[in-house]
């Protein structure tokens, strides 16, 4: 187990340092600036090179609504599920921090939003609370239908971290104006506790919202694929 945890501590580190680093470090950069383009394939590939990395010790989830929703479906074990939100949110922090002392090493250096998420007046489209509701739970729930999808024995194998990696493309390439994009709290959590905005007031959502797209995504797998968990 101890090196299950410390496969998801190291990929959700990834995810968040790779991810959110490209919106707070090259996203904006004068010029030649990645834009939402850009942070939405650093986000696809941190998920596609973790999988391949160390995917075959944990299962590659990184994600606390992965592994809720993989419980839900029968692939994962309810035991072991607080042990992983410990090890991802665990990562996430140790990524947040990372980028947080990276991001404020030059002069006059400004955190901002550090690539939080948010909604109200924290969207980047300035989109309200059941706008984001909606988009995170739909989002979260069609992720874990093609995670679910991707790796179940009825495709080739081999190739379910690309559909995987490309899917959290597409849905950042979807929402990022909306709440900057989560489907995954710990992600959410490694960088609202670093921005300098209220988006630690906020948190709560992109915990809920997540978490219940994850269990009906998992739901709507078992009636399509008529498995029982």
């Amino acid at each position: 187990m101890f090196k299950k945890l410390s496969a998801e501590v190291f990929g959700t580190f990834w995810l968040v340092f790779g991810g959110c680093g490209s919106a707070v470090l090259a996203a904006a950069f004068p010029e030649v600036g990645i834009g939402l383009t850009g942070v939405s394939i650093a986000f696809g590939l941190t998920v596609l090179t973790m999988a391949y990395a160390v995917g075959g010790i944990s299962g590659g989830h990184f994600n606390p609504a992965v592994s809720l929703g993989l419980a839900v479906a029968g692939k994962f074990s309810w035991a072991s599920l607080p042990g992983y939100w410990i090890a991802q949110v665990t990562g996430a922090i140790l990524a947040g921090g990372a980028l947080y002392l990276v991001a404020t090493g030059k002069a006059d250096a400004t955190v901002g939003g550090f690539a939080s998420n948010g909604y109200d007046a924290l969207s980047p489209g300035g989109f309200s609370m059941t706008a984001a509701l909606i988009i995170e739970v739909l989002l979260t729930a069609f992720f874990l239908i093609i995670i679910l999808g991707a790796t179940s024995g009825r495709v080739p194998a081999g190739f379910a971290p690309i559909a995987i990696g490309l899917a959290l493309t597409l849905i950042h390439l979807i929402s990022i104006p909306v709440t900057n994009t989560s489907v995954n709290p710990a992600r959410s959590t490694g960088v609202a506790l670093f921005a300098e905005t209220a988006a630690l007031s906020q948190l709560w959502l992109f915990w809920v919202a997540p978490l219940v797209g994850a269990t009906i995504g998992a739901l709507i797998y078992r009636l399509l694929w008529n498995e029982k968990a």
